[in-house]
């Protein structure tokens, strides 16, 4: 896919993963457009990169995903690519009373809020052209670390999801592409991340930034980065490897 001169939505995009596509992407020259939950952040992300356009958005809102939507049909008709980012991580054990705290709405953040906005969207996408929907799973959608259940089954759920709307979507000329990140040295979990991510050489948001664009460029439907394609490829069979902490 060729990376310049495109009209491009990153959800989660202030801070992380996605604020390090978001710099790339607008020095590539495109217009990128982030959305996020905190204004601070957004703010904070322009300032460092002045030519992004910010919106404030909760995509798991329906009011909220929805006025972002419309805004975006008025103010952007030429969006042609939507990255699918935003996503949280909480370390849960079923052994303790508060284990579903906030459960919805983590399966939300790093799904169905996804759905929705695609869903949503993608009347507006169909009009353009190059139109690419981009979902950012995980390494850890195939090989589970036990401590955060429900991030890993979410991503899971939204691995499955990418193929089936790929292959729904291969006549209408709306590609879509999985991006599979290993694990990367973001705020992700609020600085309660899963144990078993200790000691395992975390890439920064800028390395993986660089090489899942370069993935993208040669128009493959899978980008795998760093030891996710050792999950993607080996799945299951490092679960009990990877959950012996």
């Amino acid at each position: 896919m060729k990376l310049t001169e495109n009209t491009i939505l990153i959800s989660g995009g202030a801070t992380g993963i996605g604020f390090a596509l978001a710099r790339q992407l607008s020095e590539r020259g495109n217009r990128v457009i982030v959305c996020g939950r905190r204004k601070a952040s957004l703010d904070k992300a322009r300032s460092e990169v002045s030519a992004i356009i910010t919106r404030t958005c909760d995509i798991t809102s329906d009011e909220s995903r929805r006025a972002m939507v419309d805004w975006l049909n008025a103010n952007h008709p030429d969006l042609n690519v939507v990255i699918n980012n935003a996503g949280v991580q909480n370390r849960r054990d079923f052994n303790q009373a508060d284990a579903l705290k906030n459960l919805d709405q983590e399966v939300a953040v790093n799904f169905t809020a996804h759905v929705h906005l695609i869903g949503e969207i993608l009347p507006l996408l169909r009009r353009n052209k190059r139109a690419l929907i981009v979902n950012v799973s995980s390494g850890l959608a195939f090989a589970p670390l036990a401590d955060v259940p429900i991030y890993c089954a979410s991503k899971a759920a939204l691995h499955s999801f990418t193929l089936s709307l790929r292959h729904q979507l291969r006549p209408t000329g709306v590609r879509v592409v999985e991006m599979i990140p290993p694990i990367v040295d973001t705020g992700l979990g609020g600085g309660v991340r899963s144990a078993g991510t200790t000691g395992q050489g975390m890439m920064s948001p800028t390395e993986f930034a660089t090489d899942a664009l370069s993935q993208m460029e040669n128009d493959q439907d899978e980008i795998l980065v760093g030891m996710s394609a050792n999950t993607r490829r080996q799945g299951e069979a490092l679960f009990e490897r990877m959950n012996s902490h």
